[in-house]
C-alpha cells in the first residue's frame, strides 16, 4: 500500500493548536454577535417605547384639551343662564346686559381663567364686553349666525397671532334663542396639564402668516412659519426648537418624533396638533422636548459591560481546553505516527510501535490504541477479501443508485413536503418540493434536526415508534409568510436504513386556517360594526352567570331609526350604527362586554356592577349619543336611544330572560320619555311575565283546540327559469277580530311551554292535507321542524299515518330543521332526518351558515337542501366577506351533492351573483311575499 500525499507532508500543524484557534475565533465571534444583537434589541426596544409614549401623550393631549373645551362650554351656559341676562337681551337693555354678568366677570376671570366674555343679541350686535379681545378675533359673525340657527352650543380652538379657546352658548326664553354669550381662554391650563402628565418641556406654537404687535421677535420660528406663545423653558428650549425647524417640517415632526443632541445631551422633540387644521397658516402645536441622554447611555454601558465579560469568559475557556488537551494529545500523536505504517501495510511494525496497555483505568486513547492493534489484525484478513467483494458492490451500488433514482423521481412529482429521519430526529431525506418552498439547497437541510427546521410552538409530544401520529406546526418561509403546515408521521420498518427510521408528510392548510380563522371571528361579530353579535353576546353573559356574583345588562334601542333609513336612505343608517358603535366602544367599551343583537339594539353587559353604577353608565351613554350630530342628505339627525337596566340573577338566570326583562325596561325608558332609561324592579318584571305568558299559553291552547292557525305559503323560485314548484309553509295565529299574528309572537311561548310539538303536528296534517290536491301539478311544499320535535319518539309514527291518511306523495314533502338544532344534538338529528327520507321526504337545513360550526357536520346530515342564511344574503352586493362565505356555502353544497337556496332575496341585483355561485333557488320578497294558503289550492281547482 502506497502513503497518500497528505500524510507524507512535514511538520504538520497540532491538532491542539487548531482546536485552540478555531474555537476562540468561534467563541469571538459568538461574543461580538450577541453583543451586537443585545445591543441592536436594546436600541429597538427604547426606539418602540418612545414612539409608544408619542402615541400616549397625542391620546392624553387630545383628552386635556377635551375636558378644557366641556369646562368651558360649561361655564359659557352658566353664564347664558343669568338671572335676568336674557330679560336684558329681549328688550336690548344694553346697561341691564352688563349689569347681569357685571358681578360674575372676577370670578370667571381669576377662578376659571377667562380671558374674555362677549355678548351679542339675535342681529349679531354687541351688547356687553369684558376683557382683552385678541387681534385677530375670529369668524364672531359665522358663530354667532350657527350657533342663533341651530339653538345649540359651539365650542373651538383657533390659533392665528395666538391659541384661545372659544365656546358660544345661546341665551334662551321660552325655546327661543334672545341672544348668545362668547368665553374665550388660553392655553395656560392645558399647557401646565401637559407638561405634568408628559414629564417634559412644552412649548405652544401658532402656524401664522400674521403676527401680532406685541410679539417677541427672538421667539418667530420662520422656517416653520410660527410664533411660539409659550415655552415653560427658555434653555436650551428655543435654540433646540429652531434647529430643528430648520431640518424637518411640522407634519414631518407630528408624525413621529425628532431626536436632536444638544449641550453634550440628547433631546426628543415631538410635535401633537392642537387645532383640526393641520397647515402653515391657522395651526397650532404642542412641542415638547423630552431629555433621553441617561436611556440611551445606559444601553451603550450594558452593551460594553456585555463584551468585557463575553471577552474574559473567552479567554478562561482557550486556558482551561488548553491545559486539558496537552497530555491526551501527545499519546494521539504516538498513535497517529503509527497509522502511515498501516497505510503502507506494515501491519507488525505498526503492532510492535504501540507499547502493552497499562494497568491503570483505560480511557479513549487506550481504546483507541487497542483498536489500532485489533484494526492491524482484520485488515491483513481483509486485505485479501477486498478484491472480491469489490465486484459485488460495485454491482449492488449501481442496482441501489437506480432504485434511489427511481424513489426520488417519484417523491419529487409530489406536491407536498416528504422527508425521512433518522432514530435522532436528523433530516436524512428531503424531496424537491419542501426544497422549493423553503428556498435552500438540500445539503442545508440534511443532517439537521427537523424539530430545528420545522419547530412545533410549545411541547411536542413524543411519537410512538410503532404508530403514526398528526399534528399542525408553522413554517416561516424567506420571503416572510407564515404557512401552516400537518404533519403525517410514520416510523419505516423492515428497511437496513439506519439513517430512515421515521417517514414524514406535509400538507400546506395556511388558506384553510386562514379562512376557519376569518369564519370564526364572522361567528362571533356584527360584520357592519364589528362587535360582538347576539349569538356570542348570549354566550358571554352565560358565561357570566355561571360564574356566580352580581351585574347588569344594558339594552340600547336607538329612536325614531326608522326614519334615518326613511329619509336618509339605509346607507346613511348604516353610517349612523356604525357611529354609535365606535363612540359606545371609545368611551364604555372597556366596562363591559359591547355587542349590537341586530336592527337599531346594542346591549352592554356590566360584571360586577350595582344599580347605580349601571344607571350611571346609562346615564353616560345618553349623553354620548346626544352629542352625536349625524348629516345626511342635507338632514341633521340625532342619536336618541331609550335604555333599558336589569341585574342578573335578580332578573333571570339565564341569557333568554334578562334580555327578555332588558326589553320591557327599554319599552319602560321609552314610556317615561324625558329620562330615557329605566331600571327594572324584580316585582314588576316578574308580574310582567307572568301576564304575558298566562295570556300567551292560553290563546295558544285555543288556537290549537279550535283550528285558529292559517297556513301561509312563500313561493321559493328556480333562478335559472324563474319557475316555481316549491313553496315554505308559514303559520299565522288568526285573532277573533280576522287580524293575523306574526309568529313571533306565540313561537317563543310554544317552546317554552312545551306546545311547539303540537303545533308542528297541527301544521304538517294540515300541510299534507293541501300538499294532496298540489301534487299534481308538481309542486312540493316545505314545512319548518322545531328542535324541540326533533326529540319527539312518536314523530316518524305520526308522519307515516298521516301520509297514509292523507294519500299525500311524500318526495314532495320537504322538512326543514335550522342549523342550529340540528348541531345542538347531531346524533338525534341525524337520525331524525334519516327516519324521514325512508319515508320517502325529502330533508333541508335551514338558516345554514350562522354558526359555522356545521360545517364540519354538513357530509354527515342527510339533507337535500341547504338553505343561506339571509343575514349573508342581505348584504351580498356591498359586503366581500358575505360574498366570500356565500360562494364558500354553495361550493360546499356541491361537492356534497347538495342544492342550495338563498334566503332573504330582496332584489334584483343579486341574482346574478347568486347564479354565478351556482345556487339553485331564491327565495326572498322580490321573488315573492307570503300570501294565504287558500288562493292556491283555489288556482287548482
Amino acid at each position: 500500500m502506497t502513503l497518500p500525499p497528505l500524510f507524507r507532508q512535514r511538520r504538520p500543524l497540532s491538532l491542539t493548536w487548531r482546536v485552540i484557534a478555531l474555537s476562540s475565533l468561534l467563541l469571538l465571534v459568538l461574543v461580538s454577535l450577541f453583543s451586537w444583537l443585545s445591543h441592536t434589541t436594546l436600541t429597538r426596544q427604547f426606539q418602540e417605547s418612545r414612539l409608544q409614549q408619542h402615541a400616549l401623550h397625542h391620546r392624553e393631549v387630545r383628552l386635556i384639551l377635551q375636558r378644557s373645551e366641556e369646562g368651558l362650554r360649561q361655564l359659557a351656559g352658566l353664564a347664558a343662564a343669568s338671572s335676568g341676562l336674557g330679560e336684558a337681551l329681549e328688550a336690548d337693555d344694553h346697561a341691564a346686559v352688563r349689569a347681569s354678568l357685571a358681578a360674575q366677570w372676577p370670578s370667571l376671570q381669576l377662578d376659571a381663567g377667562i380671558d374674555e366674555i362677549r355678548i351679542f343679541d339675535t342681529r349679531g350686535e354687541a351688547m356687553a364686553h369684558w376683557g382683552s379681545a385678541p387681534e385677530h378675533s375670529g369668524p364672531i359673525q359665522d358663530w354667532i349666525s350657527q350657533v342663533i340657527r341651530t339653538e345649540t352650543p359651539l365650542t373651538t380652538l383657533r390659533c392665528d397671532v395666538g391659541c384661545r379657546q372659544y365656546a358660544a352658548v345661546p341665551v334662551l326664553i321660552d325655546g327661543r334663542s334672545v341672544g348668545l354669550v362668547i368665553l374665550s381662554r388660553t392655553l395656560a391650563d392645558v399647557i401646565l396639564q401637559v407638561k405634568s402628565v408628559s414629564d417634559s418641556e412644552v412649548a405652544l406654537l401658532a402656524a401664522s402668516s400674521r403676527s401680532s404687535n406685541d410679539a417677541v421677535p427672538a421667539r418667530r420660528l420662520s422656517a416653520w412659519q410660527g410664533q411660539l406663545l409659550a415655552l415653560t423653558e427658555e434653555q436650551p428650549g428655543l435654540s433646540l426648537l429652531r434647529r430643528a425647524a430648520e431640518r424637518v417640517s411640522l407634519d414631518t415632526l407630528a408624525d413621529g418624533p425628532l431626536q436632536l443632541p444638544h449641550a453634550q445631551r440628547l433631546k426628543e422633540l415631538s410635535a401633537i396638533p392642537v387645532t383640526r387644521i393641520r397647515s402653515t397658516d391657522g395651526a397650532g402645536y404642542l412641542l415638547l422636548i423630552s431629555d433621553i441622554t441617561d436611556q440611551v447611555l445606559a444601553i451603550n454601558h450594558d452593551t460594553r459591560v456585555l463584551l468585557g465579560a463575553g471577552v474574559a469568559g473567552w479567554l478562561a475557556a482557550e486556558l482551561l481546553l488548553l491545559a486539558i488537551l496537552l497530555g491526551p494529545m501527545a499519546r494521539l500523536r504516538r498513535v497517529a505516527g503509527v497509522l502511515p505504517a498501516l497505510a503502507r501495510g506494515g501491519f507488525g511494525e505498526a503492532r510492535q510501535a504501540i507499547p502493552a496497555t497499562s494497568k491503570r483505568w483505560p480511557d479513549e486513547i487506550d481504546v483507541l490504541e487497542g483498536t489500532t492493534v485489533e484494526l492491524s489484525q482484520q485488515l491483513e484478513r481483509l486485505e485479501g477479501e477486498v478484491q472480491a467483494r469489490g465486484e459485488q458492490l460495485a454491482e449492488r451500488v449501481d442496482e441501489l443508485a437506480r432504485e434511489r433514482d427511481f424513489v426520488s423521481g417519484l417523491l419529487d412529482t409530489a406536491r407536498v413536503f416528504i422527508i425521512a429521519q433518522d432514530s435522532a430526529g436528523r433530516i436524512s431525506l428531503v424531496n424537491a418540493y419542501a426544497l422549493s418552498i423553503l428556498e435552500v439547497d438540500e445539503t442545508t437541510l440534511i443532517g439537521r434536526r427537523f424539530d430545528d427546521i420545522f419547530p412545533l410552538p410549545g411541547h411536542s409530544p413524543i411519537a410512538d415508534a410503532a404508530g403514526a401520529e398528526e399534528e399542525e406546526r408553522p413554517l416561516l418561509t424567506v420571503d416572510g409568510r407564515v404557512h401552516t403546515i400537518v404533519w403525517y408521521h410514520a416510523p419505516l420498518t423492515g428497511g437496513g436504513d439506519a439513517g430512515m427510521a421515521r417517514l414524514s408528510v406535509g400538507l400546506d392548510i395556511t388558506e384553510r386556517k386562514a379562512a376557519e380563522g376569518r369564519l370564526t371571528w364572522l361567528a362571533e361579530r356584527d360584520p357592519l360594526t364589528e362587535l360582538h353579535n347576539r349569538r356570542h353576546f348570549q354566550e358571554l353573559v352565560q358565561a357570566a352567570l355561571a360564574r356566580g356574583g352580581q351585574g347588569a345588562l344594558l339594552l340600547l334601542d336607538l329612536d325614531q331609526f326608522k326614519e334615518v333609513n326613511e329619509l336618509s336612505g339605509h346607507h346613511a343608517g348604516d353610517r349612523l350604527l356604525r357611529e354609535v358603535a365606535d363612540v359606545l366602544q371609545f368611551h364604555v367599551g372597556r366596562r363591559g362586554s359591547l355587542a349590537r343583537l341586530g336592527g337599531d339594539e346594542f346591549a352592554l353587559l356590566l360584571e360586577g356592577a350595582d344599580a347605580d353604577r349601571a344607571i350611571g353608565t346609562a346615564q353616560q351613554c345618553n349623553q354620548l349619543l346626544e352629542a352625536i350630530q349625524f348629516r345626511a342628505s342635507g338632514r341633521l339627525h340625532r342619536a336618541i336611544a331609550s335604555i333599558g337596566i336589569v341585574q342578573y340573577p335578580a332578573h333571570g338566570d339565564t341569557p333568554a330572560d334578562l334580555l327578555a326583562s332588558a326589553d320591557v325596561a327599554m319599552y319602560k325608558a321609552k314610556e317615561h320619555g324625558h329620562q330615557r332609561w329605566h331600571l327594572l324592579s324584580t316585582l314588576e318584571n316578574a308580574k310582567s311575565e307572568l301576564k304575558e305568558r298566562v295570556y300567551w299559553v292560553e290563546r295558544l291552547r285555543k288556537a290549537l283546540q279550535e283550528d285558529d292557525f292559517v297556513l301561509m305559503v312563500q313561493p321559493i323560485m328556480r333562478l335559472e327559469d324563474r319557475d316555481v314548484k316549491h313553496y315554505e309553509v308559514l303559520v299565522r295565529m288568526r285573532e277573533e277580530d280576522g287580524s293575523l299574528v306574526s309568529p313571533g309572537h306565540f313561537i317563543p311561548v310554544a317552546e317554552r311551554n312545551g306546545m311547539i310539538v303540537q303545533l308542528d303536528r297541527w301544521v304538517l296534517r294540515h300541510s299534507l292535507q293541501a300538499l294532496r290536491r298540489l301534487q299534481a301539478r308538481g309542486i312540493s311544499l316545505a314545512v319548518n321542524l322545531s328542535g324541540q320535535s326533533l326529540h319527539d319518539r312518536g314523530l316518524e309514527q305520526f308522519l307515516a299515518e298521516e301520509l297514509a291518511d292523507s294519500g299525500a306523495d311524500p318526495h314532495q314533502l320537504i322538512l326543514e330543521v335550522t342549523e342550529t338544532a340540528a348541531v345542538t344534538d347531531f346524533s338525534t338529528a341525524r337520525g331524525v332526518l334519516q327516519a324521514m327520507r325512508d319515508l320517502g321526504c325529502r330533508t333541508a337545513l335551514d338558516d345554514f351558515g350562522v354558526g359555522f360550526s356545521s360545517f364540519h357536520y354538513l357530509g354527515q346530515l342527510p339533507v337535500d337542501y341547504i338553505k343561506i342564511d339571509g343575514s349573508f344574503i342581505r348584504h351580498l352586493t356591498d359586503s366581500s366577506d358575505s360574498r366570500v362565505i356565500v360562494r364558500a356555502i354553495a361550493d360546499l353544497a356541491a361537492g356534497f351533492g347538495k342544492q342550495a337556496i338563498a334566503e332573504f332575496v330582496d332584489n334584483e341585483q343579486v341574482l346574478p351573483l347568486l347564479k354565478a355561485y351556482g345556487i339553485t333557488y331564491g327565495q326572498g320578497f322580490h321573488l315573492g311575499r307570503p300570501r294565504p294558503l287558500a288562493p292556491l289550492l283555489d288556482d287548482d281547482a
